[in-house]
């Protein structure tokens, strides 16, 4: 069942977005070659804390983090460790936190470091299918249309949607309905309806889409060790449109 917010309820969560926003801002500004993503783990744990809100991820599912901190052909969800960061490594930082009884979540691609051809068209692309992701999320429009374009564009790319994991409504858990996918999925009829919540979040291969578990048991990467890349937004459906809550 799909939670419909009152604006007063989008009005608390856009507060949070602001904040994890800032969070995600200053964890990127700080993240530096030869750093242990542990490092990030310890910023990002202080920041929440100074900003009055709570880790969303720790404790979920068993997690055992508040970061997520994926490299290269990592997707999502490897947990921060002694691991350092090379230079040209492909990093994604996912964060969420509880904002008042309310949880965001976000995602964001970047290199550390130099750069490389092949990873910066991943992030401009994997950027632009979140664009067009979100400018599908308008009152009347079906789910469906949000993945069906997601996939077109990123094809056009020559780079592939992963198929195994997608986004999710957003509430008062941090994972709710509907699910949305980035790829054409015909079963999904629902109409999008003001209220609401949801994340969109593009997850894209450079190779092929077909995903493992990473060894520390909570991870996922390309089962051919290609490029992946991570975009993610909280965004709220208002009679005006969408509304990017966790916008940086």
């Amino acid at each position: 069942m799909i939670n419909l917010k009152t604006e007063k309820e989008i009005e608390i969560m856009a507060e949070g977005g602001k904040v994890l926003s800032k969070i995600m801002k200053e964890l990127k500004r700080k993240t530096k070659v030869g750093q242990r993503t542990a490092d990030l783990e310890n910023l990002a744990r202080n920041l929440i804390l100074k900003s009055g809100g709570k880790c969303a991820f720790l404790g979920y599912q068993n997690f055992p983090a508040c970061l997520c901190t994926s490299i290269n052909e990592e997707i999502v969800h490897v947990p921060p460790s002694n691991r350092v960061i090379k230079d040209g490594d492909l990093l994604k930082l996912d964060l969420g936190i509880c904002w008042k009884g309310y949880y965001l979540d976000m995602a964001i691609t970047f290199q550390v470091g130099r750069k490389t051809p092949l990873a910066q068209k991943l992030i401009a692309v994997g950027k632009k299918a979140l664009k067009i992701g979100i400018k599908n999320l308008k009152v009347g429009n079906e789910i469906k249309n949000i993945g069906t374009s997601i996939q077109k564009y990123v094809e056009s790319q020559n780079f592939n949607v992963i198929r195994e994991l997608a986004g999710h409504g957003i509430g008062k858990k941090l994972h709710e309905d509907p699910k949305i996918p980035n790829f054409k999925d015909e079963s999904l009829k629902e109409k999008i309806k003001e209220g609401m919540v949801v994340c969109i979040e593009p997850m894209i291969s450079a190779g092929n889409w077909k995903l493992k578990k990473t060894e520390d048991g909570f991870g996922f990467k390309t089962i051919d060790n290609s490029l992946t890349c991570h975009f993610e937004q909280t965004i709220a459906v208002t009679k005006k449109g969408p509304k990017i809550l966790t916008k940086i």
